[in-house]
């Protein structure tokens, strides 16, 4: 089996708790032979724990000096393009947190470089890698005909139970100018992608594009892309929302936001007429908390319920080696960069729905 060396740009929460603790366990299919952060405590802390010897503050250098087989991209969203791209450019594979870009005119300059390159680039949408969501998918046509569906995702924020389980080293020598401009260049992709919206749309929009993104993408694999936006409204600034969508004979009703509660609790719940099935998601960044499928169907005049966990292996580790395997047998993963603009798309229509309903319009 072909080992890749791979970079890793971005060494920040996820990087620490999931990314790199997954790879140390996947010997045989990666090496991870250099990393980048702006941060140069982060650079010798975490890349100095974990042996990494080329340490970099620029990924651009860290591209043109070692021959990496792929990258993996964990830096802030508004840089993703950017990395993306440069990898690409040099022939370098990329797996990218989502979201992959937070603009459509992103997305296209991406699915142009990859075209020139031939490299494979895939979006890290893990929840559509449990092996429960695996065969939700397989078992969903067993339903018959879907009446509702109910997408939920209301959580409390990661930091509350990554604290009690696990160190993240934050660093403080981010300069302040860095941080600044991080926050002006996201606030001019979102009016790229969006015009020039109010900021609680904006912050909506993040919202979709972060947490959302997860949700949105597994209910497009499970049920399609829905026809269109019936209604959706935001409040609370934008940190909560809620959708009715509209499908061909079906409507599915969407609800997401963060609060400061110390429970993660994710779902997608799909009414057939004589069965229904649950999919339940924990917390990632506690690894190895099963996504849990649960079944239940009337047959005669009993109820039948099957709770089925089909591994414990985490997404992550599932997401790590479908990519090997896309890589290596160059094939197309299903989590594409045209795969990813779906979910702009459907992003884009929530806010302009929303807007109706506020005192600016788009």
């Amino acid at each position: 089996m072909s080992r890749l060396s791979m970079g890793i740009i971005g060494l920040g929460e996820v990087a620490q708790v999931v990314h790199l603790p997954v790879l140390r366990s996947l010997p045989d299919l990666y090496e991870v032979t250099a990393v980048c952060d702006i941060s140069p405590g982060l650079l010798q802390r975490v890349g100095g724990g974990y042996g990494v010897a080329r340490r970099y503050a620029d990924y651009i250098e860290m591209l043109d000096e070692n021959g990496l087989d792929c990258v993996l991209v964990l830096n802030s969203d508004e840089y993703h393009a950017e990395a993306v791209i440069a990898a690409l450019d040099r022939g370098v594979h990329v797996l990218v947190e989502k979201p992959m870009c937070l603009s459509p005119r992103e997305a296209q300059a991406i699915i142009e470089a990859r075209d020139r390159s031939g490299a494979t680039v895939m979006v890290g949408y893990m929840r559509r890698f449990a092996p429960a969501f695996v065969e939700a998918s397989q078992q969903i046509g067993a339903l018959g005909q879907l009446n509702y569906a109910r997408v939920h995702d209301i959580i409390g924020r990661n930091q509350l139970m990554i604290d009690q389980t696990v160190f993240v080293d934050r660093p403080s020598d981010v300069p302040r100018s860095a941080v600044e401009a991080r926050w002006a260049k996201g606030r001019a992709l979102v009016t790229d992608a969006l015009g020039d919206v109010p900021d609680v749309l904006a912050g909506a929009y993040r919202l979709l594009c972060g947490l959302g993104s997860h949700d949105l993408s597994a209910m497009r694999e499970l049920l399609g892309r829905p026809r269109g936006v019936v209604a959706a409204r935001q409040w609370r600034d934008g940190r909560f929302i809620t959708a009715l969508l509209e499908y061909d004979d079906f409507l599915v009703t969407y609800e997401t936001g963060v609060d400061e509660q110390l429970r993660f609790d994710a779902h997608i719940e799909v009414y057939g007429e004589h069965a229904t099935m649950r999919l339940q998601y924990d917390t990632p960044y506690i690894r190895h908390l099963p996504t849990v499928l649960v079944t239940e169907e009337t047959r005669g005049d009993s109820l039948h319920r099957v709770v089925s966990r089909p591994h414990l292996k985490d997404p992550y580790t599932h997401e790590l080696e479908y990519f090997h395997e896309m890589v290596t047998q160059g094939r197309r993963p299903k989590t594409d960069p045209e795969d990813f603009i779906e979910d702009l798309d459907l992003f884009a229509e929530l806010i302009r729905v929303m807007a109706t309903h506020s005192d600016a319009r788009i």
